[in-house]
């Protein structure tokens, strides 16, 4: 055997062990049955994480093409077939696997949307085994990016419209696939760039960089280190200032008599060195030269340091993004809602006092009031709101039989177009802009967002 090959490189041939080992056997008691009938299932969160007013949902373009990409190798097929948990389970079952596409409905909101508690962002239609069987892979796409998201975007309204947010999450990420779509979630949330290189390369996001303290460290001298990364790139030098004593780095960097394009402040009283460094930088008639500044910032840190009167031009937000340090999990479900045998459909809901959930394929609903959101109402998916023409439905058909459906641009109000990280990202900024002021605070708003829930969804718990 050559190289690794129990390395857990995740790639497309994967995707179908992706997943928690009850999907599986549940698809195969599911193909025991009489008839198989169609499930729906719905993809939503309980409650808010703390802090939170609001969620922003991501992650959808991923998960549409990992289920088209879905699929069961021959040995993964063989793999189960020795497992002892399936050696009363029939060779159909196994040839089910070996075939399987993904064939299923999905309905889901526009990437970039806000969305609340008990709102589905996803609803799934498919064969009840298809249905269950992609419970896992959705899951951990859509709750890890919609979390990404949340958090980037209130470190966006922490920090307003002009000042440049820069992503540095990688190297504290749970792993490489994970920095990648951090990247992703959060210029979709509102960042300018990334420092992740392939999120750069695969998704057109602008990568930015700096320089590392081991780079200073391997010359004789900070003038020395900055005069030689200057050399190499004349319009693009951004120097790390912090390594010795930040005001005298920045005097070692005008030193040099080159031109820079900014300086990095990564550590100590931001805020001090911050107007230190612009003073020495305007004292020598670099008005030019932007403030950088980095070193564990979130958005309460952010928005303290510029009501403070910081002139930090932008801002890199890497561990307190990345691993999601107030609210280090999005605790999204996907709950089967309806059950469908031979055109008979039943209501399906699970009744525990603490995890309850609201029976019936759904809509949600937006109203909106001078501008702003005022108000959603959750729908089942064949009612209508009463009395609002005006509110806008959220959840589109995005794939039909297993093939995506072409939707039109989005309107104002947040139609869904597909593919299109920038659109997603344009959805995004414009929802941050519809959310109600209250919503926007970093704490717990004392004016929460109304979701009304039909009686017909109620009466059927």
């Amino acid at each position: 055997m050559n190289g690794y090959p129990q390395s857990l490189l995740l790639n497309t041939e994967d995707l179908g062990f992706a997943t928690d080992f009850y999907q599986l056997t549940m698809a195969a008691a599911y193909h025991a049955m009489e008839s198989m009938p169609r499930g729906t299932f719905e993809l939503f969160v309980r409650h808010l994480p703390p802090h939170r007013n609001f969620l922003i949902f991501a992650g959808l373009e991923q998960a549409l093409a990992s289920l088209q990409e879905l699929r069961f190798s021959p040995e993964q097929v063989s793999y189960l077939r020795g497992l002892p948990q399936f050696e009363q389970i029939g060779d159909d079952f196994f040839e089910v696997l070996a075939s399987f596409r993904f064939q299923g409905d999905i309905w889901a909101m526009a990437e970039g949307t806000a969305f609340f508690p008990y709102e589905p962002v996803m609803r799934v239609e498919g064969s009840l085994l298809e249905a269950q069987l992609v419970e896992t892979l959705l899951l951990s796409t859509i709750n890890f990016q919609s979390a990404i998201a949340s958090k980037a975007a209130r470190i966006r309204l922490s920090a307003g419209s002009e000042v440049h947010l820069a992503e540095f999450g990688s190297r504290r990420a749970h792993g490489p696939q994970a920095g990648t779509w951090v990247a992703r979630a959060a210029f979709l949330a509102g960042f300018d760039s990334t420092s992740n290189v392939l999120a750069g390369q695969r998704l057109g996001i602008p990568i930015v960089g700096t320089m590392g303290h081991s780079y200073i460290l391997a010359f004789d001298s900070e003038v020395e280190a900055f005069g030689h990364y200057q050399q190499q790139f004349p319009r693009h030098s951004v120097h790390l200032v912090d390594t010795f004593d930040s005001l005298e780095g920045v005097r070692q960097a005008l030193e040099t008599g080159r031109p820079f394009e900014a300086i990095r402040l990564d550590s100590g009283d931001l805020k001090t060195l911050a107007q230190g460094s612009r003073e020495l930088l305007d004292a020598h008639g670099r008005q030019d030269v932007k403030i950088f500044g980095s070193g564990d910032l979130d958005e309460w840190k952010v928005r303290r340091l510029l009501g403070l009167g910081a002139p930090i031009d932008s801002f890199g937000v890497g561990t307190r993004l990345a691993a999601l340090s107030d609210a280090p999990f999005l605790g999204g479900v996907y709950k089967l809602v309806e059950l469908n045998r031979e055109g008979q459909r039943s209501p399906r809901a699970k009744f525990s006092a603490s995890k309850s959930t609201f029976p019936w394929p759904k809509q949600v609903y937006r109203r909106f009031r001078e501008g702003f959101m005022a108000g959603d109402a959750l729908l089942r998916a064949d009612e209508a709101p009463e009395g609002d023409e005006q509110a806008v439905p959220l959840l589109h058909r995005v794939m039909e039989r297993g093939k995506l459906v072409d939707i039109p641009d989005g309107d104002e109000s947040g139609g869904l177009s597909l593919h299109s990280l920038e659109k997603a990202k344009q959805n995004c900024r414009l929802q941050l802009e519809q959310l109600p002021s209250p919503l926007k605070l970093l704490g717990a708003s004392a004016f929460p967002y109304r979701v009304e829930i039909a009686a017909s969804l109620r009466n059927n718990r």
